[in-house]
């Protein structure tokens, strides 16, 4: 295992300078400054540097748990299937602890057989990078994206996914995910992975939500919000979340009768429906 710390920890105007280095030069200092702080470099580059931090893949996941105070109830346990290949989607409402959460209860009942399908800057975290598959419709590695949807779909892995692509938002009063790709239908038919709907009981604050409603209705086509995504975990230390697993769908299901649109539409209905459980 490398013993230099640097190998592990986050630095944020390096991340920009990579995925960003047109616009890095135009940046102010004072920006890099705030958004340390809001991504709460220190707090994690601290936790990257003891031994919990340190670990990787499951391991990690669950340290990140134990560093965030973070429990989780899980109900429908019974629904995990212990053969076979599935496509496990969930709503995605935190976008920490659920995806943390979610990897680390699948992670432990398939042996460490898991992966994410997630956004590439993820790969900067050296514990979770062995789970993810990186994938990115924008930029150099947008050529890529069906290269490597394809590559997780034909692993012997179980696949996590968050079919909005983004966390939640407040839409008309109600806290929901926005509409769901059609991805993780079309990819798990031809592949002949059943799909297990996930319902992760959580929210973010109210200034997370203004905010990229603000965005939005300005019509600001970067994701602002995000950036505070984690500010948003670190407010949700402390917490006991629900999950809650429903019974798998087996992939005939999604015949010809629906366009596959229409299939995702239905199958994150199904996952709402789990919280009345």
């Amino acid at each position: 295992m490398p013993t230099d710390n640097s190998l592990f920890l986050i630095d944020i105007e390096e991340v920009l300078r990579k995925k960003a280095p047109r616009h890095y030069k135009c940046i102010p200092g004072f920006f890099f400054s705030y958004l340390k702080r809001i991504i709460h470099q220190e707090e994690i580059n601290s936790f990257f540097c003891s031994p919990g931090g340190r670990k990787t893949g499951v391991d990690f996941l669950e340290a990140t748990l134990d560093f965030l105070d973070t429990k989780v109830e899980v109900k429908g346990y019974e629904n995990l299937p212990d053969e076979g290949l599935y496509t496990f989607v969930s709503n995605h409402p935190l976008g920490g602890q659920d995806g943390v959460a979610l990897g680390y209860i699948l992670g432990r009942h398939y042996n460490g057989k898991i992966k994410y399908l997630v956004n590439d800057i993820l790969m900067n975290l050296h514990g979770l990078a062995p789970l993810c598959i990186p994938i990115n419709k924008t930029g150099k590695q947008a050529k890529d994206f069906p290269l490597m949807i394809e590559k997780g779909f034909q692993s012997d892995d179980q696949l996590i996914m968050f079919p909005a692509g983004i966390c939640s938002r407040r839409q008309k009063g109600i806290i929901k995910d926005v509409k769901w790709k059609k991805t993780f239908i079309v990819k798990s038919v031809q592949t002949h992975r059943d799909i297990v709907p996930v319902y992760f009981n959580g929210r973010n604050s109210n200034f997370f939500y203004n905010l990229a409603n603000i965005t939005k209705a300005l019509g600001i086509k970067f994701n602002v919000a995000m950036l505070y995504l984690a500010d948003e975990m670190f407010k949700n230390r402390h917490k006991t979340f629900t999950v809650t697993f429903g019974k798998p769908i087996p992939w005939q299901t999604f015949d010809k009768s629906n366009t596959p649109a229409q299939w995702a539409e239905y199958v994150k209905n199904t996952v709402y429906t789990l919280q009345k459980q």
